[in-house]
């Protein structure tokens, strides 16, 4: 039986809510909104009138082909070239999700994003229903069609995995802005020392180009090795402002929550490098530059109140 008008209305109304859930599992915003739309097929052959909770049966549907989509990236990141990050979004972006309480924060920062990659399927998908979305266990239960007892234990390991990954408190987003533009003003001056105080000693700078932007595969480790790949970064070069198509203005702004290092060439982002701050100084440096994951920014970016850069890179 064809959808009626009223059916095709509820599921738009549900719509950014499965987005956000998927952009929180897999990490992107294009296989987010593939799996809303895979959702929406499945509501189509379904005879809906039957359906008793529609909310309810829209996530386990979406859920499910989340998982499945998880199962498969793992393979295909596998031969993923270089290291493999999630696709950072600007705040403000429907695509994030909620974000009233510091729990929903945390769980679509990008720090968080990028540790839930050691997560089996199962324990993202519980962790991002429980944390994010506050569905009780006896719907995760449902959903993922296992017992409460059983989600509980699941949330619970989780957590852990990703505290164990985050060992240190991080700043509040003002005072992780400021050191972002004295970092600016650090890289600007061409010196490492500058740059070196105001990093952690294990500091970490990790690139994902996705084999489409050269991307150091390596991660660099330590103030001083980060300090110098950084001032590198902005030291002027012509083959550089070939390989993105002129000067990119350097902005900072917010990105999953945190302080954020945009680059941007012409209105087109180039690169998003998402700062992991914390009271010891800068702990981890994530580049994202792969275009195919800075498509949504840049579309963003039109519709974003950004000022002027502080600062033209090379």
């Amino acid at each position: 039986m064809p959808l009626t008008a009223n059916d095709v209305a509820r599921f738009e109304a549900s719509r950014p809510r499965l987005e956000a859930i998927a952009y929180r599992l897999l990490g992107s915003s294009s296989e987010a909104e593939d799996a809303a739309q895979e959702t929406f097929l499945r509501w189509q052959a379904a005879d809906v009138d039957r359906i008793e909770v529609p909310e309810a049966w829209l996530t386990k549907v979406l859920t499910n082909l989340c998982l499945n989509q998880l199962s498969s990236a793992r393979a295909r990141r596998e031969t993923y070239v270089g290291q493999w990050l999630p696709e950072p979004l600007f705040d403000g972006d429907p695509m994030l999700g909620p974000a009233d309480t510091a729990e929903q924060r945390e769980s679509v920062s990008y720090a968080v994003l990028t540790l839930m990659e050691r997560l089996t399927p199962n324990e993202r998908a519980v962790y991002v229903l429980r944390e994010a979305f506050g569905h009780p266990y006896r719907e995760i239960a449902e959903i993922l069609d296992i017992s409460e007892a059983a989600g509980q234990q699941i949330f619970h390991r989780a957590k852990k995995h990703l505290a164990d990954g985050r060992v240190r408190t991080e700043v509040d987003r003002a005072a992780a802005r400021r050191i972002a533009e004295e970092f600016l003003e650090a890289a600007a001056s061409g010196r490492t020392e500058p740059l070196v105080r105001l990093l952690t000693q294990d500091v970490t700078s990790i690139g994902d180009g996705g084999g489409k932007v050269p991307a150091r595969a390596k991660v660099f480790e330590g103030a001083l090795a980060v300090a110098k790949f950084m001032r590198g970064l902005f030291k002027p070069g012509k083959a550089k402002r070939a390989l993105v198509g002129g000067s990119p203005g350097i902005h900072v702004m917010t990105v999953n929550g945190d302080a954020a290092l945009v680059a941007v060439v012409e209105g087109r982002v180039v690169g998003i490098t998402c700062l992991e701050v914390t009271a010891e100084g800068i702990a981890v440096f994530r580049h994202q530059v792969n275009p195919d994951k800075l498509r949504r920014a840049t579309e963003r970016w039109a519709a974003t109140a950004h000022g002027e850069p502080l600062l033209h890179a090379f």
